[in-house]
């Protein structure tokens, strides 16, 4: 399928900027003529310039529920989930305690002093929320009461870190000891993580409606309004805006991505393919 003159505009969660770029690479070789502009932003964010009217072909983001929530059927008809993930704590070499750093004993190490720990922003990132949502459930699996407002209270502002991507980069250069991120944004830099018990990472369909406990309030559709968000196993969905100009060209690039050539770059940046 050779093309000149047109450029495909994605619009993607931060946590997919290397899948993206990949199956972009591939893309290219069948149409070399074809442009894109790629933009990575937290995927509330994402969700919500469309709604104020930017213009975008192909939208990927990191919960499929905002779809739903926002976007179908105005702005995108049909949408696609095509990988898993889990929420994990990711270090570096130098971080404080991070040798003794456990499973049962990770958020006692996390609100030491001179620890420091990150999140996502919440009302842009679903990595945000998520975060919010696996203190939420660890207060109840370890039996802690006040764990969640301890670590709220105790973590670096969220409106430090935008999206995930910034907060992984950020552990990268070892500005924080602690972050919780995507195991395949971990795995995609190189960083140790410690992978949380299942039934707080938010990665098990088995454990939905243990998940499904917890809440968490964001902006609406209508400014001014908050919607409560329950937790959810985490699914990355795909779809196309209804305003395309370039359909086919859209349905190409998400067949590639959902088929078995974009499962194995969803591997190898340590996704689950749906």
């Amino acid at each position: 399928m050779i093309v000149t003159n047109k450029t495909l505009r994605i619009i993607h969660a931060g946590a997919l900027q290397q899948v993206i770029e990949q199956c972009l690479e591939r893309f290219t070789k069948q149409n070399p003529d074809l442009k894109f502009e790629i933009k990575g932003v937290g995927s509330r964010e994402g969700a919500k310039r469309l709604l104020s009217g930017e213009k975008y072909d192909i939208i990927a983001l990191a919960d499929q529920a905002l779809f739903a929530e926002l976007l179908v059927p105005n702005l995108v008809e049909n949408y696609f989930v095509f990988a898993a993930d889990q929420m994990v704590i990711g270090y570096h070499r130098s971080s404080r305690g991070s040798k003794e750093i456990t499973q049962e004993n990770w958020a006692d190490g996390l609100l030491k002093p001179h620890v420091s720990f990150a999140r996502s922003d919440h009302r842009l990132d679903p990595c945000g929320y998520r975060t919010l949502m696996v203190w939420q459930l660890a207060e109840n699996f370890y039996d802690k009461p006040g764990l969640f407002s301890t670590m709220e209270a105790a973590s670096i502002p969220y409106s430090t870190y935008a999206k995930s991507l910034d907060l992984a980069g950020a552990l990268f250069m070892g500005k924080i000891d602690y972050a919780f991120l995507y195991s395949s944004q971990a795995q995609q830099l190189g960083l140790p993580y410690l992978i949380l018990p299942a039934k707080i990472n938010l990665s098990n369909p088995a454990y939905a409606d243990y998940y499904d406990q917890t809440a968490v309030s964001v902006e609406s559709i209508i400014p001014g309004k908050n919607v409560i968000i329950h937790g959810k196993p985490i699914e990355f969905a795909i779809g196309i805006a209804n305003t395309t100009q370039f359909h086919e060209l859209a349905k190409s690039f998400v067949d590639l991505l959902t088929g078995s050539e974009g499962s194995l770059i969803l591997e190898e940046c340590g996704f689950i393919p749906c």
